[in-house]
């Protein structure tokens, strides 16, 4: 029994072929929210690393500024301990970085595949939509004031113009359909049997 359930919802080969050529990016969900997720998080921790790293430094530094030491051991043990605290708060404020990133990241490829299964079509639209939502939702985790939110939004708006319109050339460009260019095609299609009709 168990065999032919798993039977059942094995995909044939062409059905597999066919998921990875009709999704964006020629990258199925399944493998690009995972991926997303884990390239965020990468340059995150990057980020925060880099960032965390010098502050805890500065801190450091200033922490200590009054009693400097003197000794050749002392300023051995100094740096020894300083190296210990940059690389403490490098490694806190990346993780801290780079799983916000993360979750940001997921929630934004998420709310663009559910965009795309409900509309039916994968287009820039659905991009922009998930962007301004996770863009809301974060200003709102955050309690941004009006301006802030304003700036947010305006962030996520140009981020999910710029990536749906490029997810949108590369369909283009690999010859799958894009909702709003069909639309347009037949639009204009249409004008013109319109026109031949009148002339």
């Amino acid at each position: 029994m168990p065999q032919s359930d798993r039977e059942a919802w094995t995909p044939t080969r062409e059905e597999y072929a066919q998921l990875w050529k009709e999704s964006r990016l020629s990258i199925p969900p399944l493998v690009r929210i995972p991926a997303a997720a884990l390239t965020s998080f990468g340059v995150g921790m990057t980020l925060g690393l880099a960032h965390g790293s010098t502050m805890a430094g500065l801190r450091f530094r200033a922490e200590h500024a009054h009693r400097l030491p003197t000794t050749t051991t002392g300023w051995y043990l100094y740096h020894k301990t300083k190296n210990y605290h940059l690389a403490y708060g490098g490694l806190k404020e990346g993780f801290k970085v780079g799983a916000r990133l993360s979750v940001l990241s997921t929630a934004m490829f998420c709310a663009e595949n559910l965009f795309d299964v409900y509309r039916g079509t994968k287009d820039l639209f659905s991009t922009v939509v998930a962007s301004l939502a996770v863009a809301g939702g974060f200003s709102l985790w955050n309690r941004f004031s009006a301006a802030e939110t304003a700036r947010t939004a305006k962030k996520g708006l140009t981020f999910g113009l710029a990536y749906g319109a490029i997810q949108d050339l590369v369909s283009l460009a690999k010859g799958r359909p894009v909702g709003y260019v069909d639309f347009i095609r037949r639009r204009i299609g249409k004008a013109t049997q319109l026109e031949e009709r009148t002339t």
